[in-house]
């Protein structure tokens, strides 16, 4: 796939592109290092913007790939330095977005390993379960812990949910699980490929 290009950001629905082709989404909590994921992902320093503030990605944003394929960045949810009504306009566009978008492909979410789980992760999960994409947690930060705390946080995670959840420590720092993730990705974008088993 060449260099990914920006296509353009959406504050509603109807700002959004044409419904076609394969899109991979990347959603997470608040400063979970989403921004950070996709750009170590896709090999761009600059691609999608990186702030240690929470709540700084405030539409979603779409890339293009390849003709037909995206990845789109999606608003962070949970805690963020925005007014309420800021954070009610992200929601229903996270719900517009994963009602409507037919050439979604695949998503990945963003958790934060020292954290684990949070009850907002499992009820994004929830909540894209009946779409019946596959999903992928990378676990990022991996770096801030030790490989044995790392493991234990990972098998911790995988008792939470369900065993076609694909999973991985994830440190853009260290480039852990980056391979795993562009494997993913390139799978669920490329049009007819068959699923790749979890790595």
């Amino acid at each position: 796939m060449s260099a990914p290009t920006f296509i353009k950001s959406a504050a509603n629905p109807k700002d959004f592109p044409s419904d076609t082709g394969r899109e991979v989404a990347f959603v997470g909590r608040s400063n979970s290092g989403k921004s950070t994921a996709i750009n170590a992902i896709l090999g761009m320093r600059k691609l999608a913007r990186v702030s240690k503030t929470p709540g700084r990605t405030q539409l979603i944003n779409f890339f293009e790939l390849a003709p037909d394929c995206r990845v789109v960045d999606l608003p962070g949810y949970g805690f963020a330095r925005v007014p309420a009504e800021v954070r009610d306009r992200w929601q229903g566009l996270l719900e517009a977005y994963f009602r409507q978008r037919r050439s979604l492909a695949g998503l990945m979410i963003t958790v934060d390993i020292r954290r684990g789980l949070t009850p907002m992760d499992e009820t994004m999960l929830n909540w894209v379960e009946p779409l019946g994409v596959p999903v992928a947690l990378l676990l990022t930060k991996a770096d801030k812990l030790s490989r044995g705390a790392g493991l234990a946080q990972q098998q911790a995670v995988a008792r939470q949910v369900a065993s076609n959840v694909r999973q991985v420590r994830f440190s853009a720092i260290g480039r852990e699980g980056v391979a795993e993730a562009k494997v993913w990705l390139e799978a669920w974008l490329r049009p007819g490929a068959l699923e790749v088993s979890a790595i």
